[in-house]
């Protein structure tokens, strides 16, 4: 902000999609969204203006909202596209403008081409005289359609009497309150957590992952609630913690939302993830006779997909998933709610839950069946399994591997003659559970 993000570039970018919605409709209609940021909406009444000056009527709305809210909007109010000032998870130092096409979804490359071309191809455009467009701009409250669409996702009114004691950490972000709206009223309570460093000024990342989430896990921790629902900065990611105090890794978060939609609300459809996403979700996809399409990363590649294949549920690594029903975008509002509503549904607490995913398709599951009777070539003398696994090989070396108590973690261990043996052999389990290795080999 103030070096590229200027009311000039906002103005310039504004002028640009304006142009592209009226080639896409006689009567255009945007919806105009911002997060918390410094001055962001200041910066979106500037877009609504720039709009306005083109015969492009505007909602824009009252109050910081979460983006997946503008896409919603989109669909329920058949705008045309929509602005959304914000900057998601990055740094407080930057801002940025998503745009949202006819379909809510993420711009896909042929929509950002148009809209690069259009921008590109302009000066400097004149601040518009406020008064002369207000007509075109309208003020709007996003807040009682979305959540009419929630309640079509999930049975608000039954979380709402379930008792449930849920912690929302919205890392100061846009998602502030409607956590805590959505399932007020009843006899489950909220708690809304802000991280002591307000990310938009003073530092911190408002990404949803350790260690950003250190006070919300250090509460977890304490005892007394069931559920953490940590949103990023404008709401459409989302991370987990349970009621010890673990941080649920996104991988994990994508195998239990697939089982919570097929297993417990009996869906039924195609999955879509990103190259990077967990092989738990193939072991699922076996059980409940389903195929997977696997995309490029981004959520820009998942959406289209979603929609063409009408799939169940979409994900990304970063936290991003979609479902079938709402929008083909990414919703850390919705997950929330289906996390409280599977809490509730299977009557236990969301750590025995994952306990009981990681039994049926996780990686131990795959090394109880399939015990490999070699290594790296070497073969297998014999196993230990009380806790993780570990392969005694006939050279004298072995392999451990276990899950970490303390953090959502994979580890695996080896000791041979020399680095490229263990090289060798840590790649082989690798290999045989499907893993992707985030941290160097230590000889």
């Amino acid at each position: 902000m103030a070096d590229d993000f200027t009311y000039a570039s906002v103005r310039r970018v504004a002028q640009g999609m304006a142009e592209y919605m009226r080639s896409r409709s006689k009567d255009p209609l945007a919806v105009v969204g911002y997060d918390c940021r410094f001055a962001s909406e200041e910066f979106a009444r500037t877009a609504a203006d720039v709009f306005g000056a083109n015969g492009v009527r505007s909602l824009i709305f009252d109050r910081p909202s979460p983006t997946q809210v503008a896409s919603w909007t989109v669909i329920d109010r058949k705008a045309t596209g929509a602005a959304v000032i914000t900057a998601s998870h990055n740094p407080w130092l930057f801002n940025g403008i998503k745009y949202k096409p006819e379909t809510g979804s993420s711009a896909d490359s042929t929509v950002i081409g148009e809209l690069e071309k259009r921008i590109n191809a302009l000066g400097e455009i004149e601040r518009p005289d406020r008064e002369k467009v207000a007509e075109f701009v309208t003020v709007y409250d996003p807040r009682a359609a979305y959540y009419e669409q929630i309640g079509r996702m999930v049975d608000l009114p039954r979380l709402r009497d379930a008792g449930l004691r849920v912690v929302h950490e919205c890392m100061h972000g846009s998602g502030y309150g409607y956590v805590a709206e959505l399932l007020g009223g009843g006899r489950t309570t909220v708690t809304q957590l802000h991280s002591d460093r307000n990310p938009f000024f003073g530092g911190l990342n408002p990404e949803p992952i350790p260690p950003n989430i250190d006070e919300a896990i250090a509460v977890m921790k304490g005892g007394g609630h069931d559920l953490c629902i940590l949103t990023d900065g404008d709401a459409d990611r989302v991370g987990i913690i349970d009621e010890t105090g673990r941080f649920i890794n996104q991988l994990q978060v994508f195998a239990l939302l697939v089982l919570h939609l097929f297993d417990v609300l009996g869906m039924r459809g195609p999955i879509v993830k990103t190259v990077n996403m967990t092989a738990m979700v193939e072991q699922l996809a076996k059980q409940f006779n389903t195929e997977v399409y696997e995309v490029q990363v981004g959520f820009k590649y998942v959406a289209p997909k979603m929609m063409e294949t009408n799939a169940v549920i979409g994900g990304e690594e970063s936290g991003g998933f979609g479902v079938r029903g709402h929008i083909p975008e990414r919703d850390g509002i919705l997950i929330g709610m289906l996390f409280a509503d599977m809490i509730v549904r299977r009557g236990k607490p969301l750590s025995e839950i994952l306990r009981d995913l990681e039994q049926r398709v996780g990686p131990h599951e795959q090394l109880a069946n399939h015990q490999p009777k070699e290594i790296a070539g070497v073969k297998v003398a014999r196993v230990r399994s009380d806790d993780g696994f570990k392969f005694y090989l006939e050279d004298g070396s072995w392999v451990l591997f276990r899950t970490s108590g303390t953090e959502a973690l994979v580890r695996i261990y080896s000791e041979a003659p020399d680095a490229a043996a263990v090289e060798a052999r840590l790649k082989a389990i690798e290999e045989i559970v499907g893993l992707k290795r985030e941290a160097p080999v230590h000889a």
